[in-house]
C-alpha cells in the first residue's frame, strides 16, 4: 500500500501523538466500522477532543465522521444512517441530546466529559486514551435504559410527541403561584398535587431534576416510571415509582398557568383542556460501558463527595 507524504505525515503525528493506542491497535481488527464523532460546538474542549479522536481513528484505519453539532438548536437531527457507534463530546445535556439521536436508529451510544456535569458520561480526557483499545476491540457491555413516550392532546389530537430519556415536566409558568395537576394511572385516579410542578423520570433522569427535587436515585437497569412533586403544598409529598406497563395522564387546572418541557427542552404552555399520555417506549438507550457493575453508585458517591457543601475528615 502507497501513501501520499500528507498521509505519511499524518501517521507520523499519530505515532507521536499517542503511540499506545496506535500500538495496541492493529489495523482491519475493529468492531465498529463507522463512527460518528459528534462534539458540542459550543464546547471548546469538546472540539479539540473529538479532533484528537478523530484523527486517532484514521491512523487505525476505522472509518468515522467528524460532525460539530449545534445542540442548542433543537429542530436539528444529524444524518445517523450507516452509523454503528455515536461518541458524544461535551456534559450530560450533549449526552441525552445525543441519545434523541442514536436511541431511535438503536446505535448505541457513549459520552466523553467536556462539560459542567459527567454523571452519565463514561469517558473522560484522562481517561479516552487508554479506553479507546477497549471500545475498538468490542471490550464493553451494552447498558438498556428505559425511555418514555410522551404525547400532549389538545382538542383530541396529538399536538406533540417525544422521546423521553429523563423526564416529563409540568411546572407553573410566568406567574408565581402554585398549580395543580391531576394524576391518572391506568386510567383511574391516584392523586392531585397542589405544588410548583410534577416530575415524571425514568431511571436515567432520577439523578437529574427529580433528585434535585427530593426523590430517589434508581439504578439505571430499573424499568421503573417516578412521579416526584416540586415543591408540594398540603399534597401527597412522597414520590411513587410506577411500574413499567403504567399508563400515565396528566392534567393542569384549566385555570392554572403551566408549561410542559421534556428532557430540558423549551417549554410549551398548556391549554386549558389539555392533557399528557405517558407510557414507556419502545425503544431504549443503549449506552456503552466498561465499568464494574458497582460503577453507578461509585459514580454517586464521587459527585456526592465533590459537592463544595460536604465537609470529609482527615480519614475519609
Amino acid at each position: 500500500m502507497e501513501f501520499s507524504a500528507l498521509e505519511y505525515t499524518e501517521i507520523a503525528e499519530g505515532f507521536q501523538l499517542f503511540p499506545t493506542i496506535i500500538e495496541l491497535m492493529p489495523k482491519g481488527k475493529n468492531f465498529f466500522k463507522n463512527i460518528l464523532l459528534l462534539p458540542n460546538s459550543s464546547i471548546e474542549k469538546a472540539l479539540r477532543l473529538a479532533d484528537d479522536v478523530h484523527n486517532v481513528l484514521n491512523n487505525l484505519g476505522v472509518g468515522n465522521e467528524l460532525m460539530p453539532f449545534e445542540f442548542r438548536k433543537e429542530t436539528l437531527c444529524p444524518f445517523m444512517q450507516g452509523h454503528d457507534l455515536v461518541v458524544a463530546f461535551g456534559g450530560d445535556g450533549t449526552l441525552i441530546r445525543a441519545g434523541h439521536f442514536s436511541a431511535p436508529h438503536g446505535i448505541p451510544l457513549i459520552g466523553v466529559q467536556a462539560g459542567h456535569l459527567g454523571f452519565l458520561v463514561e469517558l473522560s480526557e484522562e481517561n479516552w486514551q487508554d479506553l479507546l483499545p477497549r471500545l475498538l476491540s468490542g471490550d464493553f457491555h451494552l447498558e438498556r435504559r428505559m425511555m418514555l413516550n410522551a404525547e400532549l392532546y389538545r382538542d383530541g389530537k396529538v399536538m406533540c410527541n417525544w422521546d423521553v430519556i429523563n423526564d416529563v415536566v409540568i411546572a407553573r409558568g410566568a406567574h408565581l403561584r402554585s398549580i395543580e395537576i391531576r394524576v391518572d394511572v391506568q386510567e383511574g385516579y391516584l392523586a392531585s398535587y397542589i405544588a410548583d410542578g410534577l416530575i415524571l423520570a425514568t431511571a436515567t433522569g432520577s439523578t437529574a431534576y427529580a433528585m434535585a427535587a427530593g426523590g430517589p436515585i434508581l439504578p439505571p437497569e430499573l424499568r421503573n416510571m417516578l412521579l416526584v412533586p416540586i415543591s408540594p403544598h398540603l399534597s401527597l409529598e412522597r414520590a411513587v415509582v410506577l411500574a413499567e406497563g403504567a399508563s400515565v395522564i396528566l392534567r393542569s387546572a384549566p385555570d392554572n398557568d403551566s408549561i410542559i418541557s421534556v428532557d430540558g427542552s423549551e417549554p410549551i404552555t398548556l391549554l386549558p383542556g389539555d392533557f399528557v399520555k405517558v407510557v414507556s417506549n419502545s425503544k431504549s438507550l443503549d449506552m456503552v460501558r466498561f465499568g464494574a457493575p458497582n460503577y453507578f453508585y461509585h459514580n454517586l458517591a464521587r459527585l456526592h463527595y465533590r459537592n463544595p457543601a460536604v465537609k470529609l475528615g482527615p480519614n475519609e
